[in-house]
């Protein structure tokens, strides 16, 4: 089974009656072997409190457990569940077959999510608020797999999730694997300012049913970036990010395979249908990858799919830097507007396919989508069942190849020859400046600094005006370099800070498993340095050889390449 190799490094806690205590007088419960809690139903979820935190080490059994969270944390204090990964970096596994939950919970909707936010009588139903959930392995929650709660044994029902968020604002779900539910990810419209971030969803979904998908949310203000997005499970027909949404932004995520891609449709919420944000939605600095047998030849599907066009999204899509590849032998369909009101902004994209250009087509039957400085196969369509849709072809290049470094192995940066470098056009002001793309998606969930020239290339991936090993990342004032590169022992690592913000800076390997955490904490703003002696968290040193240096703020995230020789 895959698994992301990530860890933390956990400072050092003190325990008093099975509770530790920061300076703060918040409590980590920590849970696993030779910790204070041994189970995740130890712990009493029931009391939690702004600042608390769940610490759920890797443990062999797998936690076959399942709980709800029905608490608020504050922006300065969430409550947060954390895995802790064993020394190999496996995050812990939270199995849905045969799962328990603590007898001091009851909640609703048990049936449909191992981990749940909202909806509960014990403890008393309140809106859950600044809830963070990272690094956990949550799998198995579906038929034909079952559970024990709070009426005895129960079955999943279709739709059941790894993550079932029914309501709750301020959530952030990053660096989890979700997989083997119906659906991998769901939230109801109840739901505010939702991100996920840097999570492998996959494997989801239920045999011959359009119904269930990797991802299915619903909410006001969702955030999607750094995740990878892989296959639905053999047989399964549903989307891979499904998504209902007022406020949504999909970007630097890696999405493949599924009925289509993406699947952008209506609010039931009538109370968002005038407002700006339902109507705008940005689609940027992707990769999205459909393959030969997928359901559907439409890689992004936007507008509505219920049957009443007065709920759907009439507004646009802003779709602009992505890398989409197809390698269908048959058609292949950018986008499928559900009305003549939809219309799409399609601009410094490549779209290719591996058949034919006459087997592309912008559009399906209706709508409107203006194309430019886009990389197209030479000979596309306007659509392959022409409707009452309209092409407003505003100048891109074409050709046969887009100049991929080595297509075949999914390596889609640029090389040196490709016709993309400096193809792409300026961006509306709809979008700008907060929706510049300054970030490129990293195989898989991790992210660089795109970097910056006078003008954008066509694609995700932006070709480096300079190939220097170690080269500084700049975003406003955020800076990170390492001096020497390649080094033989220490490296020191110099980052700069625009504003007072956490900080982690961690070193992975070249298989993108962590090798040590060198710092997580709050810092000032400014030029700051910390050294690094080749050697990993349990103080060995480490073989010569290519290592990545990522450092994540609030607002940044840096990648650089090292070079340690010995």
């Amino acid at each position: 089974m895959p698994s992301r190799k990530i860890s933390l490094a956990v400072s050092i806690m003190v325990s008093l009656i099975g509770l530790t205590f920061d300076e703060g007088f918040t409590r980590v419960y920590s849970v696993g072997p030779g910790q204070s809690h041994a189970n995740i139903g130890d712990v009493p979820w029931e009391s939690l409190s702004a600042g608390d935190s769940v610490l759920i080490h890797y443990r062999e059994p797998l936690y076959h457990e399942k709980w709800v969270i029905c608490h608020a944390g504050t922006e300065s204090a969430p409550i947060v569940i954390r895995g802790i990964p064993n020394e190999r970096g496996d995050l812990p596994v939270i199995d849905g077959r045969d799962a328990t939950t603590r007898a001091e919970l009851n909640f609703w909707n048990e049936q449909r999510g191992i981990i749940k936010i909202g909806g509960a009588n014990k403890p008393p139903d309140t809106l859950p608020a600044y809830i963070i959930i990272e690094n956990l392995d949550i799998q198995s929650g579906r038929p034909p797999y079952s559970f024990t709660g709070r009426s005895g044994s129960a079955d999943y029902v279709n739709n059941c999730a790894a993550i079932y968020i029914e309501k709750g604002e301020h959530i952030t779900i990053r660096d989890c694997i979700l997989h083997d539910c119906g659906n991998g990810l769901f939230c109801g419209n109840l739901t505010t300012d939702l991100i996920v971030e840097n999570n492998y969803i996959y494997d989801n979904g239920i045999e011959g049913s359009y119904y269930e998908h990797n991802n299915y949310t619903e909410a006001y203000g969702i955030l999607f970036q750094f995740n990878h997005f892989g296959a639905l499970r053999a047989r399964c027909n549903g989307n891979n990010l499904k998504d209902r949404s007022a406020g949504c932004i999909i970007r630097y995520n890696w999405i493949e395979d599924g009925n289509r891609q993406l699947d952008l449709v209506e609010s039931d919420d009538e109370e968002w249908y005038s407002d700006s944000r339902y109507r705008k939605t940005l689609v940027y600095g992707n990769i999205l990858v459909e393959g030969e047998g997928e359901g559907n030849s439409q890689i992004i599907h936007y507008g509505g799919d219920g049957g009443d066009e007065s709920k759907y999204r009439k507004g646009t899509l802003y779709l602009y830097n992505n890398t989409i590849v197809s390698t269908r032998s048959g058609n292949t369909t950018l986008a499928r507007l559900s009305t003549d009101e939809e219309s799409c902004d399609a601009r410094n994209n490549i779209i290719y396919t591996t058949a034919s250009g006459a087997h592309l087509a912008m559009l399906n039957s209706a709508g409107t989508i203006s194309l430019r400085n886009n990389w197209l196969k030479a000979g596309w369509l306007n659509s392959h069942s022409p409707g009452t849709e309209t092409v407003n072809d505003g100048g891109n290049v074409e050709g046969e190849e887009p100049g991929f470094t080595e297509c075949s192995t999914q390596n889609y940066t640029l090389a040196e020859d490709s016709p993309c470098i400096n193809g792409g056009t300026s961006l509306l002001s709809q979008v700008l400046p907060e929706h510049l793309p300054i970030m490129q998606y990293i195989r898989h969930c991790l992210a660089e600094s795109r970097p910056s020239d006078a003008t954008l290339d066509i694609g995700a991936y932006e070709y480096p005006t300079a190939n220097v090993v170690g080269e500084s990342h700049v975003l406003d004032d955020y800076t990170l370099s390492c001096h020497p590169n390649p080094f033989n022992t220490n490296a020191t690592i110099r980052y700069t800070l625009a504003q007072p913000t956490h900080v982690s800076i961690t070193i992975y390997d070249i298989l993108g498993k962590q090798v040590v955490q060198l710092l997580s904490e709050c810092q000032l703003a400014g030029y700051h340095t910390i050294s690094w002696d080749s050697r990993n968290d349990r103080d060995e040193p480490i073989a010569a050889g290519f290592y990545f240096c990522k450092m994540k703020t609030d607002e940044f995230t840096g990648i650089i390449k090292l070079a340690l020789a010995k």
